[in-house]
């Protein structure tokens, strides 16, 4: 499991592991802007805990359907 999770990484950062690289950092940015506007606008209404709970949530929930069609190479 070690190996494969060093191999994984040394191809990634090599960027060597998906077909498209910019289609994976789109996605991955728009995750991530997403999870930081819900942070941002539960924590003008809610305690800062509920908006931290809330951001992670919504991104955990995106990325998934975000990487639903990444290609690996």
């Amino acid at each position: 499991m070690f190996e494969m999770m060093m191999s994984s990484g040394k191809l990634f950062l090599a960027g060597k592991l998906f077909q498209d690289n910019g289609h994976m950092f789109r996605q991955l940015s728009i995750g991530v802007i997403v999870g930081i506007a819900v942070l941002v606008g539960v924590a003008q209404v809610a305690p800062l805990w509920a908006a931290a709970v809330a951001g992670g949530a919504i991104s955990g929930i995106l990325q998934p359907i975000l990487f639903k069609n990444l290609k690996y190479a």
